[in-house]
């Protein structure tokens, strides 16, 4: 099923960013021209794992380019300018500098522009040397991630990159939707990779510490989470207090249900080691598959451990045919979700050099230059019945740019991030002082509605009657369990389009299993990846949910085109786990073409060398400084060595070259350390990357805002919430022309903070019967029983 209906883009990006966002739109349906040059995209000659790449290019560029044509042209040649008369959409990534891109708007003010680089293109730090390496460090990711004793480590899988490609498809498709409702484009919209990973792979840490009134949070490793079994690696996941509770019960530990220091997950990690060794002398002794089937039986979350050699043999993913052949008959994951039923026409031809430079006519484009005149999904209605992380993300995506999204929960069963507050339950109010909650629903009314009564479902009808969306991440069960199967909904709202985001799909042998990030993490292969080569798989801490939510949104705005193509509404299926298996693709890619296993390399990674985290000077307010360092080129070795001061152990003439490099690694290492060891952390990286080295001080996650390149660009929103009064909220990483103002025109609901507003609008809902409604409790403004 193709959803874009003759949409042109062009892609002048370079590296897996914007490559990952024009697949992503090749898979709704876009016509993507790359622009390459003569030799081709430095991707073509890529694989991690160093083996020889096939004629059209390596594995992981035959997944990013599958179904595009090429052209080779240079900017400002007469085919670029063809082409650019002719398109919809141009990427790029940093390639066309101000004044080309300039020439560019000008000659099509009506075309959209999507920037993507590793700071955006304003600032003082634009144009900043940078890796994903580097870019996690600045973050917050990193300095969240590991055991105490031992360094801090960065996800697995350069995710950075691939999060900020899902960001750009999102971002692109929002142009696309605003363009085709009004008739006008022109937008140019600035990525940052950094504010994308400031987003997504931070926790809301510092909008997290002004909740709770201290910057004082340091490197935590979840426990339970992946555990030695008879076998190998197992996954857990105890999101809720509920099931770290069954967990217990489940490895014979019910005498520590009324321990406070290991029921509390905060004092929990002082106890890290002891009660690890508790959970591995019951999961030690058993095999996986009847470890899984014991905490299935329990609703624990649990996966077995994906690594690259077992994904595609996962037995849920075999039977629901998440893998499809690619270039070269290698498995990939397909498009990560499905419209009626439908994944889409599978993986298309990888082009040659060049192979379409002579075919590639598109007419010309002639449409309104985009006015300053607000968002662009501004007329879009969203009813949001999600809770937790991932569907939150994805509606407060939507709700930045602009739809009119309603959260709806229960005083029953509110939102779960709820609860994982900052304020303890003696505080009255606590539920509102969570920052994940409070982060991930910026800008959207929030109501309250027991659905499980007749009087809640007959107030859900009346918003869905002018709704576009419902979108909603229950277990595939419950929907279902409320009478709202989409055979329902489709019959009485025609128009409507249902998004559903089960954690594992709507069928399958794990259809009813519950799932987390973390899950996703452990059973994509991301968790495999991550962590020290010596040490355990770690999970990565939740970016899993938001690249969910990003998925998401993409699905929704391809269906919705589709759907108003046709006047019916559509049944969008979007399995969070597939999601994460797409942007966890190049390791299991690799394996599948060459062989070849990657596993956790700590901080090493396979294109820079050195590549590391060296600990720095003390700060008297922090637990620990690192600098991080990456030298991916001849060229910034030769940098360094200057920063260095030119020190004999560097001038060995072996170490010019980067198989040199990556030889003499553990020296380099033992030199890099003892150079950082009296420096700060931050002004090393700032001598470093004005020399031209990609570096970066290892933020603390509270920390991660407090930068000139995030204040120059106006990153973060001041929200005053009525009752955490006014907090930082990073917001979203993309400035667009025309709209310099913030993103987000409201904080996070209270619960059931719009009752009124909304559902009094409703026909035949008067104050009277909210009275009634409120002493029937079918909604209300505070949870039940507390």
């Amino acid at each position: 099923m193709t959803l874009l209906n003759d949409y042109r883009v062009l892609d002048l990006s370079s590296g897996i960013p914007g490559a990952y966002a024009t697949k992503v739109l090749v898979d709704a349906g876009a016509d993507v021209v790359l622009v390459e040059p003569a030799a081709g995209d430095r991707l073509r000659r890529w694989t991690a794992s160093g083996a020889e790449p096939g004629p059209e290019g390596g594995a992981l560029f035959g997944y990013l380019a599958a179904g595009k044509r090429s052209v080779v042209a240079e900017p400002g040649s007469p085919r670029w300018a063809e082409l650019l008369a002719g398109a919809d959409l141009l990427v790029e990534s940093g390639l066309l500098d101000d004044a080309a891109l300039a020439a560019v708007r000008a000659t099509r003010p009506d075309l959209d522009v999507l920037s993507i680089t590793a700071f955006g293109r304003t600032g003082p730090w634009a144009g900043r040397p940078a890796t994903d390496f580097t870019l996690q460090a600045l973050s917050g990711s990193t300095g969240g991630r590991g055991h105490a004793d031992r360094p801090p480590v960065p996800a697995g899988g350069r995710l950075g990159e691939w999060i900020t490609g899902s960001f750009a498809a999102a971002t692109a498709l929002a142009l696309r939707t605003g363009a085709r409702r009004r008739g006008e484009g022109g937008e140019h919209a600035d990525l940052s990779a950094l504010e994308c990973l400031c987003v997504a792979m931070a926790l809301y840490a510092p909008l997290t510490a002004g909740l709770a009134g201290t910057r004082a949070l340091g490197r935590t490793v979840e426990i339970p989470s992946i555990e030695r079994t008879q076998e190998g690696w197992i996954g857990f996941c105890t999101v809720t207090g509920q099931m770290f509770r069954d967990f217990l019960v489940m490895i014979d530990r019910a005498d520590l249900l009324d321990e406070p220091s290991i029921v509390d997950p905060k004092r929990r990690q002082g106890r890290y080691r002891e009660f690890q060794q508790m959970i591995e002398q019951w999961t030690a002794t058993l095999p996986d598959d009847a470890i899984e089937e014991l905490a299935t039986a329990f609703r624990i979350p649990v996966s077995p451990l994906g690594t690259p050699a077992t994904v595609t043999a996962n037995a849920h993913f075999r039977e629901r045919g998440v893998f499809v052949k690619g270039a070269g008959g290698v498995l990939q994951p397909r498009r990560p979700y499905l419209v009626d039923g439908d994944a889409g026409a599978g993986p298309g031809p990888v082009p040659a050099v060049g192979a379409h430079t002579a075919e590639v006519s598109w007419s010309r484009r002639e449409r309104r230059p985009n006015p300053a005149s607000g968002r662009p999904l501004a007329d879009l209605r969203i009813v949001d019945l999600t809770g937790f992380w991932a569907g939150p993300s994805a509606t407060a995506v939507l709700a930045a740019f602009g739809a009119d999204v309603v959260k709806v929960e229960s005083t029953g069963r509110p939102d779960g991030m709820r609860f994982h507050s900052t304020k303890p339950p003696s505080v009255d109010g606590w539920w509102e002082w969570g920052g994940v909650y409070q982060g991930a629903n910026a800008g959207k009314r929030g109501v309250t509605l027991d659905l499980s009564r007749p009087e809640g479902r007959t107030l859900l009808d009346g918003l869905l009657a002018d709704a576009d969306v419902l979108i909603e991440n229950f277990s595939p069960r419950v929907l279902g369990n409320f009478g709202l199967t989409w055979e329902t909904l489709h019959e009485r709202f025609p128009r409507l389009s249902l998004v559903r985001m089960p954690a594992f799909g709507l069928d399958g042998p794990w259809r009813d299993r519950t799932g987390f990030a973390q899950t996703m993490e452990q059973a994509s292969g991301l968790s495999w990846m991550t962590g020290h080569p010596d040490g355990p798989p770690l999970v990565l801490k939740g970016p899993c949910d938001p690249i969910a939510g990003l998925h998401a949104v993409i699905a929704t705005l391809g269906a919705l085109e589709h759907a108003e193509g046709t006047g019916s509404g559509v049944h969008v299926e979007v399995p969070m786990v597939e999601s994460t298996l797409n942007v966890g693709a190049e390791p299991v890619l690799e394996y599948g073409a060459y062989g070849a296993e990657s596993s956790r390399t700590g901080t090493r990674g396979p294109e820079a060398a050195p590549q590391g985290l060296y600990p720095a000077r003390p700060r008297p307010d922090t637990l620990e400084e690192w600098l991080a360092l990456a030298v991916v080129t001849d060229e910034h070795w030769a940098a360094l060595r200057q920063v260095l001061g030119e020190p004999e152990w560097a001038a060995v003439p072996e170490l010019r070259t980067a198989a040199g490099r990556r030889a003499a690694h553990d020296a380099l290492d033992a030199h890099l350390a003892a150079w950082a060891a009296d420096r700060d952390a931050a002004e090393a990286a700032e001598a470093l990357t004005a020399a031209g080295v990609p570096a970066a001080r290892v933020v603390p996650p509270p920390d991660v805002l407090d930068n000139p390149q995030i204040a120059a660009r106006g990153f973060t929103e001041y929200l005053d919430h009525p009752v955490a009064g006014t907090q930082p909220l990073p917001a979203m990483p993309v400035r667009f022309a025309s709209r310099p103002g913030p993103w987000f025109d409201r904080p996070a609901p209270t619960l059931g903070q719009h009752n009124d507003e909304v559902l009094g609008a409703l026909p035949g809902v008067d104050p009277e019967r909210l009275a009634e409604l409120r002493a029937l409790r079918v909604i209300g403004e505070r949870p039940d029983n507390l």
